[in-house]
């Protein structure tokens, strides 16, 4: 009888190596493996909501209020498409949340302005001018936080962020007229000389947002930008009200 050989059979007389059965087993488990599924983005517990909120002011800044949906937010986060409704019940209930931390960041950055401020005249001129500055860097935020239409105010956070937004204004103009402003009462003249204010650095605001002062500013010196233009409006509006000597 013929010696078997151990080596298996050949071929251009090279030995080809029996396969470990270990081996063909994994390789085997590995074909089958499917491929790994994208995996949603993980969140400590608590910590999904203010993810949703960031992913929000995302879309609200690139596509616009008509892009905001409870999907779009969710594709954003990377996560499931029912989270944001588990969080803030619909829409309403999100965009209205979202408005709240507008208002705050709205808020901060007047503060922030008037604080650096010097001078009577300085601090006059840096809350309308921080105002503006905020709605050109936030204009989808910008434009969310005014439209009531859209918004809950019953919910406690957008209420309150909007009435400390009021406040601030109010103290502004009672500082300029040098004389105590209450938030719940005004007289005629207080609450004209704030929707005065308002009117006036929301109304350019607007105006700039839309691109609708680029004819003014064509006709103006060159190099005048729209941060001077609303500065000299502001030193021939709010200057001229404050008491001599500031």
């Amino acid at each position: 009888m013929a010696k078997s050989d151990t080596r298996g059979d050949t071929k251009g007389g090279t030995a080809r190596r029996p396969r470990s059965p270990q081996r063909t087993s994994q390789a085997s488990r590995a074909a089958r493996r499917p491929a790994a599924a994208k995996t949603e983005t993980p969140y400590h517990h608590g910590a999904l909501r203010e993810a949703l909120l960031q992913a929000a002011e995302r879309v609200l800044e690139r596509d616009g209020l008509a892009g905001l949906t409870l999907r779009a937010v969710a594709r954003e986060a990377g996560v499931s498409h029912a989270a944001p409704t588990h969080h803030f019940g619909d829409l309403t209930g999100l965009v209205s949340e979202l408005a709240a931390i507008g208002f705050r960041q709205f808020n901060a950055a007047m503060a922030s302005a008037c604080d650096t401020a010097t001078s009577p005249l300085e601090r006059a001129l840096a809350r309308p001018k921080a105002y503006v500055a905020y709605a050109q860097a936030h204009p989808g935020m910008y434009g969310l936080m005014f439209r009531t239409e859209r918004l809950d105010y019953s919910r406690p956070s957008l209420h309150e962020a909007a009435e400390s937004s009021f406040a601030g204004l109010a103290n502004a103009i009672s500082a300029m007229r040098q004389e105590p402003i209450s938030g719940r009462a005004l007289t005629i003249e207080q609450g004209a000389a704030i929707a005065r204010a308002w009117s006036m650095v929301h109304g350019f605001t607007m105006l700039l947002l839309d691109g609708r002062l680029e004819d003014i500013l064509e006709r103006l010196p060159a190099g005048t930008t729209a941060e001077q233009l609303l500065e000299a409006i502001l030193k021939s509006t709010v200057a001229a009200r404050m008491p001599s000597g500031t």
